[in-house]
């Protein structure tokens, strides 16, 4: 029997589908098998969750866990082997995590049939591996595609804990180990006794899973709240209020993993309104964490306070390097992977040149707030591969990522949308894997009962989507041209004299007779300087800089020759009319492939049509870019 009819078995071994396909199983719809018998160590609740997902879930009928306290001078607290001898697999680790880590990967493999039949040992690349929910104690969530909060509700409701098992299930499987439970525009009451309760509750359910709480918290807290007459972080009664609070914290909750915080951003308070800097307001609350262990994540997304005026891109670095050596051990600068803000395509951010005395964790955005949120097939593994090609993990003290989860029954809005959560938690474990491996890992575990023909369509369309997306929306270094507020469809044109400038599509495009794009060269805002040899130069050269980057360091006359032959009028076009031509493929290929999907398994029509009519929308939406782009700058070009 061949390799490949083996795996069609397996797959269809694991993954019968009993019910229609909603999507909620996300990546895990294995089948019980209720036959293995599992060797283990002394029992622990992560220990019994091991056991449990082996017994019901492992097709061979003996597996082994170990735990070696030894291994962990080359493993860590997280890192396992995987042996296969003929009596079963052995998974091998010195903690009860690790073995839990090396369980799902044994069930990872067998669901893609391609079990190892050598030794496998993994250890994961940052210590700290957390998604971001942007969830409001409302329900709502900020920037949220999928339904309201998991979390929170607005009518005092009970927690679900079914659900937050689930949810923290999903992220073991993928090897994240911390959460964020609110929004980084954060509320004072995040803080009191009612909200820490449920935090607690929330945090108890994780715990089991590897997974720390963590809270985004308002700076000005002690003072919204009424019990400090300021804020100010070098004041003695703001002090003791937060080193109280971190106390009253970890008396419920003793893994409690710390604060993220944003400060002097977009109108959120912080240490400048005291004329107090970004370290002294972040060592004043690690102060208060250290004695338990808590770490304080304070971003670097700031613009708008101290630096109006400066081009948006350059303030970050303006802002903190300065500060750069300044900060407690236990402070880490999340900053987000571009300059800006998750545009679709970005240079990466030259915070991770230019600050090095500090621990730097990256914040990546898993909801798709400027790629066409959740209405769109855009797969971002192959962007976030693309920052890791420029900034080398091992630069980085952890990664970051704004979850696209909600209460929507497929947990991300649109059924490949899962893809992004699967991602960001395959390469936060191994920033080395390839888009491709990933891609196809997800559709094996996803699309069960598939043929190899939709496993490798599907993979193709996942791995062009990215780049399509750039296409029909903002190509060759556009960028920031949505429309106002909601962030959805195009608006080149828009300027409101109420908002800042900076927030304003005309403010990036610069757009006029003479040509089109932002001049970030030494001749310009001089942007280019903040990044490192030899990348500045070439930058800063319209000769040398990257043709997909051109517009975000250059202004260019609209007929300036392109490296295709071209005028840059001539390319723009040719990118919008490329993009729009990619999703009317992706629609037909979809429709071509429903029998792949529908008559492998009966009950995953219902999931087909959900992806179809998204696809659908998108097709219409990319048409609305290109039309509405090509007619605003046309009246520029064609002067």
């Amino acid at each position: 029997m061949n390799n490949r009819l083996i795996t069609i078995i397996l797959t269809t071994l694991l993954c019968t589908s009993l019910s229609a396909e909603d999507g909620h199983r996300l990546w895990l719809g294995y089948t019980p098998a209720d036959r293995a018998t599992v060797h283990a160590p002394a029992s622990s609740p992560t220990i019994d969750i091991a056991v449990d997902e082996l017994h019901k879930y492992f097709q061979g009928s003996e597996v082994t866990l170990q735990k070696d306290l030894a291994l962990k001078k080359t493993l860590g607290n997280e890192g396992f082997t995987i042996q296969m001898p003929s009596s079963g697999p052995v998974v091998q680790a010195a903690s009860d995590m690790g073995l839990l880590y090396g369980a799902y990967e044994l069930l990872r493999q067998q669901a893609i049939g391609s079990q190892q039949q050598t030794t496998v040992t993994q250890v994961p690349a940052f210590p700290l591996r957390l998604l971001n929910h942007w969830d409001n104690l409302d329900g709502s969530i900020e920037r949220g595609y999928a339904g309201k909060s998991i979390f929170w509700n607005d009518d005092n409701r009970p927690i679900d804990v079914s659900l937050i098992q689930q949810y923290a299930r999903a992220n073991a499987s993928i090897g994240i180990n911390g959460t964020v439970l609110n929004n980084v525009n954060a509320s004072p009451r995040m803080l009191t006794r009612e909200y820490l309760l449920k935090v607690k509750e929330i945090a108890d359910l994780l715990r089991p899973y590897g997974i720390k709480s963590f809270l985004s918290i308002n700076f000005a807290t002690p003072m919204a709240l009424g019990e400090t007459k300021t804020a100010d972080p070098l004041d003695r009664t703001v002090a003791r209020w937060w080193r109280a609070k971190a106390k009253e914290i970890y008396q419920l909750i003793p893994d409690f993993g710390g604060f993220l915080v944003k400060a002097n951003s977009e109108g959120q308070p912080g240490p400048g309104d005291y004329h107090r800097s970004h370290a002294d307001g972040a060592n004043m609350l690690a102060d208060a964490l250290q004695p338990f262990g808590g770490i304080v994540m304070w971003r670097c997304f700031v613009y708008g306070a101290k630096h109006k005026g400066e081009d948006r891109v350059k303030q970050a670095v303006s802002e903190f390097k300065p500060l750069d050596g300044k900060f407690r051990k236990n402070v880490i600068l999340q900053t987000k992977n571009g300059p800006l803000d998750f545009q679709p395509r970005e240079p990466y951010s030259p915070v991770f040149d230019q600050v090095r005395k500090t621990p730097d964790m990256v914040e990546l955005q898993i909801t798709q707030e400027y790629l066409g949120q959740s209405r769109h097939l855009v797969y971002l593994a192959p962007m976030w591969r693309e920052f890791f090609l420029q900034v080398p993990a091992r630069n980085l003290a952890g990664i970051a990522g704004v979850a696209n989860i909600g209460l929507d029954t497929n947990w991300c809005g649109h059924h490949f949308s899962q893809a992004n959560w699967y991602a960001f938690g395959r390469l936060a474990w191994n920033p080395e894997l390839t888009s491709n491996e990933i891609a196809r890992e997800w559709l094996r575990q996803t699309f069960c009962q598939v043929s190899s023909r939709f496993i490798d369509t599907m993979t193709e369309v996942m791995m062009s989507s990215r780049e399509a997306c750039v296409d029909y929306m903002m190509p060759l270094g556009l960028h920031h041209i949505f429309k106002f507020d909601h962030h959805y469809g195009p608006e080149p044109d828009g300027f409101k004299a109420e908002y800042p400038l900076e927030w304003c599509p005309v403010y990036y495009h610069k757009a006029d007779k003479n040509g089109v794009g932002f001049d970030r060269t030494r001749r310009g805002t001089d942007a280019v300087s903040q990044y490192r040899e030899p990348l500045a130069s070439q930058y800063d050269n319209l000769s040398t800089c990257p043709e997909n980057l051109l517009l975000w360091f250059h202004h260019v006359p609209w007929t300036h020759r392109m490296r295709s032959g071209l005028t840059l009028w001539e390319e723009l076009q040719a990118h919008y009319n490329r993009g729009v031509s990619e999703v009317e493929r992706y629609v037909a290929t979809w429709q071509r492939l429903k029998p792949d999907v529908v008559e492998a398994d009966k009950g995953d029509e219902q999931r087909w049509n959900e992806v179809d009519q998204r696809l659908q929308h998108q097709l219409e939406n990319a048409r609305e870019w290109r039309d509405v782009c090509l007619k605003y700058f046309g009246s520029f070009a064609r002067q």
